[in-house]
């Protein structure tokens, strides 16, 4: 478990430096959503990057900095780098959404493509930090990213003033977001249940949780694309998931493509891929549990991407 002082430290430090992102109530559902897609950098992984670079020392940041991403991560790493004047090398799957790609190189980061999956690009990113001696930024598999996720529940829980027991839905890749918030609600609300959702195409973190090893797991192409990818073995994530999520959920590319829908339809809100799999869970009723709490993850879809999913569903207002 992460001690709940680093994550209301967490808070403290980059405080000044990201949204408080909106929490509304649709009542036809009875859900709360809480959209990260407004964050600073159009995702929530700002909070865990952040968190991280703010506290290095001076000496870690002269090495350099080097990370694995789908996008978001790499991002929130460019945007902390930035604040710390401190160079950043990210590596990421030729696969990656170029809309990414661009964001990443826009806010100064030099990025290398990998043949391959997330998995392969995770794997050459450790490798390049070890030889170059530069400071690795995992995505998840860090206290401090953990703890910079789990202020998300902090803000929440400040918002959030019914007494009502909640269901939490969570997207989770790595597990670095469900395990901060799981974090928080064990000291706050222990009696919460929370639930993680990934897609069904890249069940890494999913077998593990249901059958403790993620070999012979079969990766397919994904909208969730920042959910995709293998765990780094003993990651500090799987068991943090294990002792904190109730359940863990699968949904599917369709069901994705749904929530993209009802979110841009309902609430005129862009989301991405994985940012939309908790909602996709209630939207599926996958998870009947109410009230629920939705935590939308990030907004960063490929623009193309996202006009083919409304124009295919017959919602055509782009404005």
């Amino acid at each position: 478990m992460i001690p709940y002082t680093w994550i209301e430290q967490a808070s403290e430090r980059i405080h000044p430096y990201i949204h408080k992102t909106p929490l509304t109530y649709d009542a036809g559902h009875q859900i709360y959503l809480k959209w990260e897609n407004h964050q600073a950098t159009g995702s929530f992984k700002a909070r865990g990057a952040l968190n991280k670079i703010l506290a290095l020392q001076d000496w870690k940041i002269m090495q350099g900095l080097v990370t694995a991403s789908a996008g978001n991560h790499g991002q929130g790493v460019a945007l902390a780098a930035k604040l710390r004047q401190a160079s950043v090398t990210i590596f990421a799957s030729n696969h990656a959404l170029p809309n990414k790609v661009r964001a990443m190189q826009a806010l100064g980061a030099k990025v290398h493509l990998v043949e391959g999956g997330y998995g392969e690009a995770e794997k050459a990113g450790i490798e390049y930090a070890r030889e170059s001696r530069a400071t690795w930024v995992s995505p998840y598999n860090d206290g401090m990213i953990i703890a910079g996720q789990g202020t998300l529940a902090i803000e929440i829980l400040q918002e959030h003033l019914d007494p009502s027991p909640l269901t939490w839905l969570v997207p989770a890749g790595g597990g670095g977001l469900v395990s901060g918030i799981g974090c928080v609600l064990q000291m706050q609300q222990p009696a919460t249940n929370l639930v993680a959702v990934q897609s069904v195409a890249s069940p890494f973190l999913y077998e593990i949780y249901h059958h403790n090893t993620q070999k012979g797991v079969d990766e397919l192409p994904s909208l969730a694309d920042g959910l995709a990818g293998p765990v780094e073995e003993g990651s500090v994530t799987i068991p943090i998931v294990k002792n904190v999520v109730t359940d863990f959920i699968l949904v599917t590319e369709a069901e994705i493509r749904d929530a993209i829908n009802y979110a841009w339809n309902t609430y005129h809100e862009r989301i991405e891929g994985s940012g939309a799999a908790s909602l996709a869970a209630v939207l599926s009723q996958k998870v009947s549990s109410r009230p629920a709490l939705v935590v939308i993850t990030g907004g960063n879809i490929e623009p193309d991407d996202f006009t083919k999913i409304i124009y295919e569903s017959g919602s055509v207002r782009m404005e």
